[in-house]
């Protein structure tokens, strides 16, 4: 195992060795090849065979799947990096003290995110509303979506809010006219402007997630 591995045959080991630790059985070439987005499985091959002739892979022959990764306390291999999923709580209605009342009956469910591709800090003040109704298709905000928000941030003006209207929330933009804090909906359907001096902003929105239907 003295020689070294390329950048690609670093990366198809990695996938290779988190493929039988977590599955319990290596990849087939097809798979390396989709994982990687090569045109063929010729290059997932010669990468395959590389790593065989280094001494990182070894084949068993007459089985399938017959490819094993050797970990070497000289040579380690880094699996790749696991996503960090976190369940997210899904409120359907949210008292006006979030902060202090999180009560367990307002939660409809959890949404699992994927906090690092999302871009999201895990947090006790991050939640998720689904998005009902159709007075933010402007910003191309779907009913059915689900928006991740945070509570206790300050909302900049642009930002998506969720806000406490008739002890019902919503999601909307946050402007200011005149100075003036004020909530748009992205509709011509519904009314432009809302006061939002005696609103309660409930958490400002860092992420959209919409499901394939």
């Amino acid at each position: 195992m003295s020689e070294g591995l390329t950048k690609r045959q670093q990366e198809v080991l990695a996938f290779i060795a988190e493929h039988q630790q977590v599955n319990e059985a290596p990849p087939s070439l097809r798979e390396v090849a989709a994982h990687f987005g090569f045109r063929s499985m010729t290059a997932a091959a010669d990468h395959v065979k590389a790593l065989r002739r280094k001494g990182y892979l070894k084949h068993r022959p007459h089985q399938a799947r017959s490819l094993r990764a050797v970990p070497s306390p000289s040579t380690p291999y880094q699996p790749a990096s696991r996503a960090r999923i976190v369940d997210v709580p899904v409120y359907g209605c949210i008292p006006a003290g979030f902060a202090d009342e999180r009560r367990q009956e307002d939660v409809e469910g959890c949404i699992s995110v994927d906090v690092d591709t999302l871009g999201v800090k895990p947090s006790p003040r991050t939640f998720a509303l689904e998005v009902r109704g159709d007075s933010m298709i402007g910003r191309h905000i779907m009913e059915g979506d689900y928006a991740i928000l945070e509570h206790g941030m300050d909302p900049r003006p642009g930002d998506v809010v969720a806000a406490l209207i008739d002890n019902e929330s919503t999601l909307k933009t946050f402007v200011k006219q005149r100075g003036k804090p004020c909530l748009k909906a992205e509709n011509p359907k519904y009314p432009n402007l809302i006061p939002a001096q005696e609103l309660v902003i409930q958490g400002v929105m860092v992420a959209l997630i919409r499901k394939v239907r």
